[in-house]
């Protein structure tokens, strides 16, 4: 049995979706990490531990709030790291 936080799960579901609009960032791990790691602040948790548990998760995630406020996490996420990245970027001159 292991304990994890759902909305783990819904970020990375969401996360390469919503990069495909943004072609023009940093797509490293750190940049990823912070991404995720920015989201996940922003959402409350939602720990599962049985199968059932995980259903239930499955299925609240359908409903279109659960979904948007998903995406609003890893695009206010995707926002602060483009803007301050925690490394140089290296530009073509």
């Amino acid at each position: 049995m292991e304990l994890k936080n759902y909305k783990e799960y819904a970020v990375d579901h969401v996360l390469p979706n919503l990069l495909r609009a943004f072609p023009d960032i940093c797509k490293c791990d750190k940049c990823l990490m912070d991404i995720k790691a920015i989201a996940l602040n922003n959402l409350e948790p939602q720990y599962v531990v049985t199968d059932k548990g995980g259903l239930y998760a499955q299925v609240k995630e359908m409903s279109l709030q659960y979904e948007a406020n998903i995406m609003k996490a890893v695009l206010d996420g995707i926002s602060v790291v483009s803007e301050h990245p925690m490394h140089e970027i290296k530009k073509d001159v």
